[in-house]
């Protein structure tokens, strides 16, 4: 029972991998801007430095307070990360699921949201299921930077 479950938790990574590629790069940009990684629950987190603080400090109509590319999770902060881990892990899962496809599968869904005169980030099936899974939605803001 046990090899299997590990079995399945490798090609879990290896389906997500391709996406996990452009998270480690997008890491080492956050590393190299002087921003901080850890790993927190087989996911690798990477957050603040000049990056950080540039993009919470932009006024714009999208707050960004984190990213997630197949394993890999980029925040504005460490605060900020602390805050969104459960939805962001959530789009974990989804990775883990979809693998290669997500990236496209997600775009088509804001695409479609788009079509249809809806929010393309708030309407996006991928992002309606993981803030239905964040159990402490009133706490959850996708710009939370503190």
């Amino acid at each position: 029972m046990r090899a299997s479950r590990i079995a399945r938790r490798i090609a879990s990574y290896a389906w997500a991998a391709p996406n996990t590629v452009l998270g480690l790069i997008a890491g080492l940009v956050v590393l190299a801007l002087g921003g901080r990684v850890r790993v927190v629950c087989g996911t690798l987190e990477c957050s603040g430095g000049w990056l950080g603080t540039f993009v919470s400090s932009r006024p714009t109509s999208f707050p960004f307070g984190a990213i997630t590319l197949g394993h890999v999770i980029v925040g504005v902060s460490a605060s900020c990360l602390d805050a969104v881990r459960p939805h962001e892990r959530v789009h974990v899962a989804q990775y883990e699921a979809w693998g290669p496809l997500f990236l496209p599968a997600y775009l088509a869904s804001s695409l479609w949201q788009l079509v249809h005169r809806r929010d393309v980030y708030r309407d996006n099936f991928f992002e309606k299921q993981a803030c239905a899974r964040f159990t402490d939605a009133a706490r959850w803001n996708p710009g939370q930077t503190s």
